[in-house]
């Protein structure tokens, strides 16, 4: 018999539990990530929770363990760069967990079509890729080209994954994120929230949804299918869907917008109508897209977790993981609270 203890390794949801703050900010920290602020405060806290629990020596995303990719490269492939900036911000989080080991990234554009993405597979491994990250737009699950079937390098997916869960995959925590964004305005009193939610095939659309229905369920409150209007993720149909909110009988006091372009259409519509953020309804967006930094008021915000996903990506390659099959990582959002939703008016009977 084996007597010997096994030690139950510490993980960064660990680390953010007792350090009271949400997993992508102790990615983040740990990665030594400066481009986004973070107090100093929060920062020292995180790091020394890291050391007490002693997290480190088995964490994905140690940089020493990016020694034996050093001097090397990484094959980025991704079906968009230019829609969003969620690809940018993933490659980014994975420049930042490799650039002290000398670790170059080469991307390609691959807008889904298989062929695209049999010949960059190609291209990048002739160039000397030492793993892959393949990454989708949008939260999916892929069916991978045979191509990949039989990679001489280890292979991570970002934003996506398989059915068969044979590869390592880190997606965002949709659902805990529309539970985050609902249960912010529950806390300040609001009681009639409506949310405008994105095209309902797509998959964060479906668990934003579920984290705004589990957030009025902890709260005790009623789901009333009223207030929810399906919107396709643009200005437009934000400032449509806020319209139809603001004309049911009994209309919100706070809107959760699923993505940060609707919150701007859904601005308009607010304005329009003669009210004002917060003071007459408060609004929550998704993404933290920039222009949430320029509404008027600015607008709170869920940060879409892309930098601490590429950076878990880019361990994963350098721990060479063959064991399957995976476990789905998510990585939390994080809540940004800006000017745009406040306490619920007074209203006259």
């Amino acid at each position: 018999m084996n007597s010997r203890k096994t030690t139950k390794r510490v993980t960064m949801m660990d680390v953010a539990k007792a350090a009271g703050c949400s997993q992508a900010t102790v990615s983040v920290v740990l990665n030594s990530v400066t481009d986004i602020k973070i107090s100093p405060e929060l920062r020292e806290r995180v790091l020394n929770v890291a050391s007490s629990l002693g997290y480190g020596m088995g964490s994905p995303i140690r940089r020493a363990g990016l020694e034996d990719l050093r001097g090397g490269c990484i094959g980025f492939i991704v079906d968009q760069l230019a829609t969003t900036p969620e690809a940018v911000n993933a490659i980014e989080g994975a420049r930042h967990a490799s650039w002290e080991n000398d670790v170059t990234i080469l991307v390609a554009q691959t807008q889904g079509r298989a062929e695209h993405e049999r010949k960059a597979l190609a291209r990048l491994l002739q160039a000397g890729a030492q793993g892959i990250v393949y990454m989708s737009i949008f939260t999916r699950r892929v069916s991978l080209d045979h191509a990949f079937d039989t990679l001489p390098v280890p292979l991570v997916l970002l934003n996506c994954y398989t059915d068969d869960d044979r590869f390592p995959a880190v997606v965002p925590d949709e659902m805990t994120g529309g539970r985050m964004a609902t249960s912010s305005l529950i806390k300040k009193g609001h009681r009639r929230i409506g949310t405008i939610v994105g095209e309902s095939f797509m998959e964060a659309a479906q668990d934003r949804l579920a984290g705004y229905r589990g957030a009025l369920a902890e709260a005790g409150l009623p789901y009333d299918g009223r207030l929810v209007v399906e919107g396709s993720w643009t200005p437009t149909s934000g400032f449509e869907a806020t319209q139809k909110l603001l004309s049911i009988e009994e209309p919100p006091t706070a809107i959760f917008c699923q993505n940060d372009k609707m919150a701007m259409g859904c601005f308009t519509a607010i304005g329009e109508a003669g009210l004002r953020i917060p003071d007459d309804l408060s609004v929550v967006g998704y993404d933290d897209d920039e222009l949430s930094r320029h509404l008027r008021p600015q607008l709170t915000t869920l940060e879409l977790p892309h930098r601490p996903m590429g950076a878990w990506a880019i361990g994963q390659l350098a721990n060479k993981t063959t064991s399957s099959p995976h476990r789905i990582h998510k990585v939390g959002c994080t809540l940004i609270e800006r000017a745009s939703s406040g306490r619920p008016a007074v209203r006259k009977p």
